[in-house]
């Protein structure tokens, strides 16, 4: 019996470490496929991540002790109607940072979210950046993700969350070059979000600084969520066309290097569907005043907790030569209308 007892006390030293070492440490595949039919101004099509970009994630966090974990994010974006690499090839083109997540915040370097791009998708628009009704067909924003960032995250304290990401740039050799700055203050209370964020971008060589900003909000009324946004655009590239001259104008139109946006929308979920809409109105400042406003509508049908229908149409009213146009969550679009129906499965 002593012989026994010994035999499995010393098992269970070397046995229930490794468990607790196995218990402690986690990791996990994720992903989301997105498929729809996109008619567009004279373009029919099957596209991916029209609702939200097709992707294949990994996730993982291993405790330190103390409340630490080591965390890390690798997400790689693919198109689902050819099964190619999304983001121009890159193999995590999505995201790709570690960090350390813990009682006084986390902190991240990597591939991260540009902190203006996500207040507007995340807060103050219905479509989340989305659809044929994406915010960002319109409203202005220098880029989604920034490549070489450091993030901080602060702890939430009632409600209130603090973010700042710094970009080194790294573009040409010039410690200078397209360094950015990302600055976040968020409050949740119940129904109510609230963001607050500024992303700054040194110019390339001989242009102006880019500076996005916006105030974002929405507001959960139980039968309706009502979105509303309000942002400023300064700088070359801080509200983009994506294409030289996609109407064909006398006179190729440029972009704007100071404008303002304002953003209103509405959610009204009614059992499995819920109703999308919103209104995106461009004040072009510059002389000029290619101003454009976008209206949009969209439904979602959730077939189950993973698994969702949807249709949206949106259109763009350009003026005095200005020349948005009707893209989704991955596609800039080529005109000034489209209409989407597609399915998006999560896993």
């Amino acid at each position: 019996m002593k012989i026994n007892t010994v035999c499995l006390g010393f098992a269970s030293t070397l046995i229930l470490p490794a468990m607790t070492a196995h218990a402690q440490s986690s990791v996990d595949m994720y992903g989301l496929m997105d498929a729809a039919l996109v008619q567009e101004r004279s373009i029919s099509k099957v596209s991916s991540g029209v609702s939200a970009g097709s992707r294949l994630g990994f996730r993982g966090a291993e405790a330190l002790g103390k409340g630490w974990q080591a965390v890390f994010t690798l997400e790689a974006g693919l198109l689902a109607d050819t099964g190619r690499s999304d983001q121009a090839g890159q193999l995590f083109g999505r995201q790709a940072f570690v960090g350390l997540d813990g009682p006084l915040g986390m902190l991240t370097f990597g591939r991260q979210y540009n902190l203006q791009s996500q207040a507007l998708t995340d807060v103050a628009d219905p479509f989340e950046g989305g659809m044929a009704g994406a915010s960002t067909n319109v409203a202005g924003y220098s880029a989604t993700r920034i490549d070489n960032t450091v993030r901080y995250t602060s702890p939430t304290m009632r409600g209130v969350t603090a973010t700042v990401m710094f970009g080194a740039g790294e573009h040409s050799g010039i410690a200078a070059d397209q360094r950015t700055l990302g600055l976040a203050l968020g409050y949740v209370n119940g129904p109510l979000t609230l963001r607050l964020a500024r992303q700054s971008r040194d110019g390339e060589a001989g242009k102006s600084k880019v500076n996005n900003t916006i105030l974002a909000g929405n507001y959960n009324f139980g039968v309706a969520t009502a979105f509303a946004g309000y942002g400023s655009n300064t700088g070359e590239g801080s509200s983009l066309f994506f294409a030289d001259n996609p109407y064909g104008a006398a006179t190729a139109p440029l972009q704007s290097t100071d404008s303002r946006d304002a953003i209103v929308g509405v959610s009204v979920p009614l059992g499995a569907a819920t109703l999308l809409a919103s209104v995106v109105h461009k004040d072009d400042r510059n002389p000029a005043n290619r101003d454009a406003q976008q209206l949009a509508i969209g439904a979602t049908y959730a077939l189950s907790k993973r698994s969702k229908l949807y249709l949206a149409y949106a259109q763009i009213r350009n003026h005095h030569g200005a020349a948005y146009m009707v893209g989704n969550a991955t596609e800039v679009g080529t005109g000034d209308r489209a209409f989407n129906l597609g399915l998006r499965h999560a896993f």
